[in-house]
């Protein structure tokens, strides 16, 4: 195997590892500056797999958010977090709280990922990484794996970047039991 082969190689398997565990540290990532917490979440519009269109943070003014990140429909880790999402969407509901993937895979991708997972919640489509480079999430020509609680008011309340898909979602459900009880 040539040296350049090698490194081609050994290339490809880091990434692969980052997709799935996002292993680096945040201030090392790729994925650029992470938005600031307790501030005005980046807005954002994006076509969703839903059939309505684009969905945009201003459609869920007064609602919390959970906004995740991750980088490609049908892969295990991707699936994993899904499938925990899902499976504790009536959790986020009695908490007020609505969940959205974003990815850059295509709407269609996404139609497929939800019926074939049955997920309740959208996918949003953002094949240029535009809305992933603006949370601080894109990784060259993925999303990372990173989630964000945004509270009612729109304000960047919570940023999760050392992301473990099998408990993720009861890290998030935790974090937002504490912010919902906090004073902010």
């Amino acid at each position: 195997m040539s040296r350049r082969n090698f490194l081609t190689s050994l290339f490809a398997i880091c990434l692969c590892l980052l997709s799935w565990g996002n292993f680096m540290p945040p201030a090392r990532a790729m994925g650029g500056i992470l938005p600031t917490k307790d501030l005005p979440a980046p807005i954002f519009t994006l076509p969703t797999n839903t059939g309505t269109g684009k969905i945009s943070l201003a459609d869920y003014a007064g609602k919390w958010v959970v906004l995740y990140f991750y980088p490609k429909d049908f892969t295990s880790g991707c699936t994993i977090e899904a499938r925990k999402f899902q499976q504790d969407i009536g959790k986020y509901q009695q908490r007020q709280a609505e969940i959205v993937g974003v990815s850059a895979d295509s709407i269609d991708s996404h139609a497929e990922f939800c019926d074939s997972e049955g997920l309740k919640f959208p996918l949003l489509a953002d094949p240029d990484g535009a809305v992933s480079k603006a949370y601080g999430s894109w990784m060259g020509i993925y999303s990372m794996r990173h989630s964000f609680i945004i509270d009612p008011q729109g304000i960047l309340r919570a940023t999760f970047t050392d992301v473990n898909p099998i408990a993720h979602s009861r890290e998030v459900l935790t974090e937002l039991d504490r912010l919902q009880s906090a004073k902010l």
